[in-house]
């Protein structure tokens, strides 16, 4: 692989199916580049992962590599400096190819088949990997992997009809062409029960999956269902692009862009509707995962994959290419029809099982079986020279006369004796150290059913304690083993614990030795937060879990004498609208909406009358001029509501929901010089902004 430490299609593919393969046989992968301490996606603790060049920041060793500034002799520029191979890859993974003592080697992307055909050898087969479509690389790629296919085994496509595109180029070569699609395992999350009134896409932010035709689309579905909702996940070029134009059609209380998350599955089980909407797929992972889900999709039947995973009217449906009218029909179509939806969910999580991890390993095992397996012959390793004379095909292209690349000769390492173990003290028993790996889903009540995997943790006596950061007071529930050999379960009672706002950290301690260990997070699952309300009664309370930047297991907690939730925030071009709902008190027959200033030498306080709508409902619009007036450019103002008889005034926020850091999600434009926007403490608060040249 070019990069193991990454998220995309094609890492998640090669790991799920080195996963199944791990199972039977013996797997290494190889990543050319390493650019983090671990990989994002999980893989199997069987497969070995190899790095050949150490990028990391800081300790990478080979970050300040001279050749890593020399251009590759054999890769093509356009494919070189979008892989980031260089002079010093082209060494690292001759040298490998050289040593290695596979039996099969894969190569997953055009840079990595040239090096194959390039460095192989006879003694392994090779075997290369396409995963986008033929037509569409860039033609000098296009021209070297056409130069390199011949020079392998087999080579394999992700659908069936770039398979036959590749064998109408390839008629006369002895390379098998074959379609062998991407590997995706059954989920583990709760599937979706197609009640939540969201649509979800996820991918790469990039002009070919055209989002900008969802968007527009979804214009015409608001219009006429404004109480759906749709979520983008992902991060990419196009972001700015598509963040305006949510903000031109004044769509951002209807489409929320919620950047990157992994894994994605948690997300699309959250879901009712998946939404994919590219000009062309050279499989569709995105597709296959929400099926998984339980989630029908509504794709554009665009070259080569929705068409051969999607069977139409049952599972999902397909709509023209490039036309947003036709995507706003199917969505609508799915939306209107709540037995339909729920139909096809459940036939999509049957489809889904044809891409299995294993189903795909046992394909990759025929095809390997049809070659006529392993070609070892003699244990003795080639020098990379050899394959260089066998192939000429690099030298024609661009090599340099006499320029070979010599492999490291390993020599035997002598191995000191160990030391033999002493005995002392045999009735001292050493406790195995907690690694605590665990799961965790939202239970019909509004509960944090928390679920810790047996392997890593051991003893009698557990319990699961959450702890607020900066406070180091544990709260401790029971951590219960399930008689079935199931993981162990906790349960976070929202009607009995009463967590201080702020930010919880998970552990799991065992009183025995008093071991005391941070929860790593394996899925935190939202779902039934989605439509959840708060508990009645003060205080308000909200929980949300969450997997934190370093991959553990968390819980974001709010606690309010009261709470006015923000359910709308319209832009205008003279003024902005705020509707919400009163928790853990009432209006009284009026209420008043005040902006206290964050600076008072800059600005004067702000007071509006709300509109009381019923006993806890509200609305209020804020008038621009009156803000211009109270205060001067860079001026901000924190919103609350004030209640007839009530001493402090409710803050306005967003926090009711599955999403925990609504600053990040929820964004609104700069209109007539006034934004509002969401706090990182989930508060309403609006600012007149500095203009950018100031």
């Amino acid at each position: 692989m070019q990069n193991a430490y990454g998220i995309g299609g094609t890492i998640r593919s090669t790991f799920n199916v080195a996963s199944a393969l791990a199972a039977r046989h013996d797997v290494e992968i190889v990543s050319t580049l390493r650019t983090g301490d671990k990989p994002k996606l999980p893989l199997h603790p069987k497969v070995k992962l190899v790095n050949l060049i150490d990028q990391r920041a800081e300790k990478g060793a080979d970050r300040d590599h001279a050749l890593l500034g020399r251009d590759s002799q054999y890769i093509p520029p356009v494919e070189a400096k979008g892989a980031h191979f260089s002079a010093l890859t082209d060494q690292r993974v001759a040298e490998h190819l050289a040593e290695t003592d596979a039996d099969v080697v894969i190569a997953t992307r055009p840079g990595l088949v040239m090096y194959l055909a390039e460095f192989g050898q006879d003694r392994y087969l090779r075997i290369g990997q396409e995963h986008r479509i033929y037509g569409t690389h860039e033609p000098n790629i296009r021209a070297y992997q056409d130069a390199s296919i011949p020079h392998l085994d087999a080579h394999t496509t992700v659908s069936e009809a770039d398979a036959r595109t590749h064998r109408e180029q390839f008629p006369d070569v002895k390379t098998k062409i074959v379609c062998l699609p991407n590997g995706c395992p059954p989920s583990e999350v709760e599937p979706s029960d197609g009640t939540a009134k969201l649509v979800v896409a996820a991918g790469r932010l990039i002009p070919v999956k055209r989002y900008d035709l969802l968007v527009s689309a979804w214009a015409t579905v608001a219009a006429s269902r404004p109480d759906w909702k749709l979520r983008i996940y992902g991060r990419g070029p196009e972001q700015a692009k598509l963040r305006a134009q949510i903000d031109k059609l004044g769509l951002n209380e209807h489409i929320t862009l919620m950047g990157a998350h992994s894994p994605i599955e948690t997300e699309w089980a959250k879901g009712s509707i998946a939404a994919v909407t590219s000009r062309e797929e050279s499989f569709g992972m995105t597709i296959v995962e929400a099926m998984g889900c339980g989630v029908p999709v509504v794709a554009t039947d665009c070259p080569h994959g929705p068409g051969e995973i999607i069977t139409d009217g049952e599972d999902g449906l397909l709509v023209p290419v490039g036309d947003s009218d036709a995507i706003a029909k199917g969505l609508l179509k799915l939306i209107e029809d709540d037995e339909l939806r729920r139909t096809m969910g459940r036939a999509a999580r049957e489809s889904a099982k044809r891409y299995a991890p294993e189903r795909i390993a046992d394909a990759y095992l025929e095809l390997i079986d049809s070659l006529g397996g392993p070609r070892v012959t003699s244990t003795t390793v080639q020098p990379a020279a050899a394959t260089a004379q066998r192939l000429p095909l690099a030298r024609r292209l661009r090599r340099t006369a006499g320029r070979l690349l010599r492999p490291l000769r390993r020599r035997p390492v002598a191995r000191a004796a160990k030391p033999p173990v002493k005995k002392v003290l045999k009735d001292i028993v050493v406790r195995k150290p907690l690694r605590p790996v665990a799961s965790c889903r939202i239970d019909a009540r509004g509960n944090i059913v928390v679920l810790v995997q047996r392997k890593g943790i051991s003893g009698d006596k557990l319990s699961l304690t959450v702890t607020r950061r900066k406070e180091g007071k544990p709260v401790s529930v029971p951590l219960v083993p399930d008689p079935d050999g199931g993981p162990y379960r906790a349960v976070l009672d929202r009607s009995e614990l009463r967590l201080g706002e702020g930010r919880w950290d998970l552990h799991v301690v065992r009183e025995d030795d008093k071991a005391r260990r941070r929860v790593v997070s394996h899925l935190a699952e939202g779902r039934g937060l989605i439509d959840l309300e708060p508990l009645p009664g003060s205080p308000f309370t909200w929980w949300a879990p969450y997997p934190t930047v370093d991959g553990y297991l968390a819980l974001r907690a709010w606690h309010r004498d009261a709470h006015a939730e923000a359910t709308i925030i319209r832009t205008g071009t003279e003024s902005f609208l705020v509707e919400g709902r009163l928790y853990g008190a009432e209006l009284g027959g009026s209420a008043t909406l005040v902006g206290t200033p964050r600076d008072g030498a800059t600005a004067q306080p702000v007071s509006l009358d709300a509109e009381v709508v019923d006993a806890v409902s509200f609305r209020v619009t804020v008038p621009h001029e009156v803000l211009r007036a109270a205060g001067t450019e860079g001026a901000t103002w924190d919103l609350a509501l004030r209640l007839d008889g009530r001493a402090e005034p409710v803050r306005i926020g967003r926090i009711i929901g599955d999403i925990v850091d609504r600053n990040k999600t929820d964004i609104y434009p700069t209109v007539g010089g006034v934004r509002p926007y969401i706090t990182m403490g989930s508060d309403l608060a609006v600012n007149l902004p500095v203009p950018a040249s100031a």
